[in-house]
């Protein structure tokens, strides 16, 4: 079991903390803030941030051009792919478009393989497209209650993809044959049932090559083998304080950086942060005041510079953010 600071065996204290949390922050299941209708705890307080918490700045924001960007996502080459409407955009390292994909219907996340394979998730299927933006092959359904929000790629060891509306992680062979599931609760393994309150359900392979998924309703991160499914890690605590995750089911969204660090984003409180491969809190790549106060569906992407790419789907761009200079990290 490896000590992330929040173990396993934490789960049953943690989710106590949650739902006192939901009471007091009036959560409902609707997709929105994740604040609930009946909100009326004030969080002015939390919506600001020092700024010598903040340690990137916006150098850059890239227009797409869609009406419903869903989701991002960077190659090998730092090309910033983006997902809406029924196409998936490219754009090279500088910025600058250079193609597009039509998928046929309306992409909600993706992923790119090391060799170019480019995979998108509609609501209840993923299509495989080659480099050059050829259909490859376009997999089983999940069902009628299928909802895919995110998509990662580990390898050799497949594609793994996070199903909100059945509330696990579909393991595929790279073929798009089912290798299994990730995620459901065993307590013979002391694998605790995901929460989902809300269709955000986000992961991503960590360089520790195990896989990071968000169990959003416990407020936290969980890591596991990617072959197995054994839950080795934990990290994340409920609150609205800066290095917690607020209201009912956050983060929404992460990503890694090339050092193994995550990024993470969050409703409600609408805000990005930073944090050590151990779940520590380093600093804030973006405050709420950045965003709308509504914003929902913050996706993240990191390229290989350490650059932080942060979809907000209410202005209808990719905002690029840089390391401060003089910060260390």
């Amino acid at each position: 079991m490896r000590d992330s600071g929040f173990r396993v065996s934490d789960f049953g204290f943690a989710a106590v903390l949650a739902a006192g949390l939901l009471v007091a922050l009036g959560c409902s299941q609707e997709e929105g803030s994740g604040l609930g209708k009946d909100f009326t705890y004030d969080l002015t307080e939390h919506r600001k941030v020092a700024p010598e918490l903040i340690g990137y700045e916006e150098a850059a924001a890239i227009e797409p051009g869609l009406k419903e960007p869903r989701g991002i996502a960077v190659d090998a080459e730092d090309r910033l792919y983006v997902a809406g409407d029924e196409l998936v955009v490219v754009f090279n390292k500088e910025g600058k478009r250079e193609g597009e994909v039509k998928v046929g219907a309306a992409p909600r996340c993706l992923a790119v393989a090391a060799d170019g394979t480019l995979y998108v998730a509609m609501r209840d299927h993923v299509a495989a497209f080659d480099a050059k933006g050829e259909r490859k092959a376009a997999w089983a359904s999940l069902g009628e209650k299928a909802l895919i929000t995110s998509i990662a790629v580990g390898g050799e060891k497949g594609v793994f993809v996070a199903d909100a509306g059945n509330r696990v992680v579909v393991h595929y062979d790279l073929a798009g044959k089912q290798a299994g599931l990730i995620g459901k609760k065993d307590a013979a393994r002391n694998i605790p049932a995901l929460h989902i309150p809300s269709p955000h359900f986000d992961l991503a392979m960590g360089r520790d090559g195990l896989l990071w998924v968000v169990n959003p309703g416990r407020q936290n991160l969980q890591a596991f083998t990617p072959d197995r499914g054994d839950l080795e890690a934990s990290w994340g605590k409920p609150s609205p304080a800066i290095a917690g995750f607020s209201g009912c089911c956050n983060p929404t969204d992460i990503a890694v950086l090339p050092d193994g660090r995550f990024v993470t984003a969050e409703k409600g409180i609408p805000r990005v942060k930073v944090y050590s491969a151990d779940g520590k809190f380093e600093c804030v790549v973006a405050a709420p005041d950045r965003f709308d106060k509504d914003v929902v569906g913050l996706d993240l992407a990191a390229d290989s510079k350490g650059r932080v790419l942060v979809l907000d789907p209410q202005a209808r761009k990719v905002r690029v953010f840089v390391r401060k200079k003089g910060m260390d990290g």
